[in-house]
């Protein structure tokens, strides 16, 4: 297995972010359009590739200074644990090591990983959503 990573939104479809979303039952796979729309709009990606088959990424929105906000993370469940999540994140904190709060919001099962990274909990915060997807 030869994995490679990329910083460039040019060279994600539709069909494979409805892949890799769907693959890890994620409900936003169900709106192609929508998710190639919001990637292009990330501050900036990071993606990993198994020839031509995108098997994870990485995504952030931030404003370059103060905050950076890491909304999507996944990776195909058939390339987990194999290290392709820990690379991912490594490479977007060095590139936001300047920022003075990064932040992001785990799902129950994948807390350990990403206090690993140094993310805590921050008392008196509770994330907080309004979601129209269905």
């Amino acid at each position: 297995m030869s994995i490679y990573y990329a910083s460039s939104k040019e060279d994600i479809t539709k069909d494979a972010l409805q892949e890799l979303f769907l693959s890890v039952e994620w409900e936003s796979g169900k709106y192609p359009n929508e998710l190639l729309q919001a990637i292009g709009g990330s501050h900036s990606i990071v993606t990993a590739w198994e020839g031509g088959k995108l098997v994870g990424l990485i995504n952030a929105l931030s404003d370059g200074v103060l905050t950076v906000y890491f909304h999507y993370m996944l990776i195909n469940p058939s390339y987990q644990s194999i290290g392709i999540g820990k690379e991912m994140m490594n490479i977007m904190l060095d590139r936001y090591k300047g920022c003075k709060t990064k932040v992001l919001i785990s799902y129950p099962h994948a807390v350990d990983f990403y206090n690993k990274f140094g993310f805590n909990t921050e008392d008196g915060a509770t994330p907080m959503f309004i979601s129209e997807l269905i």
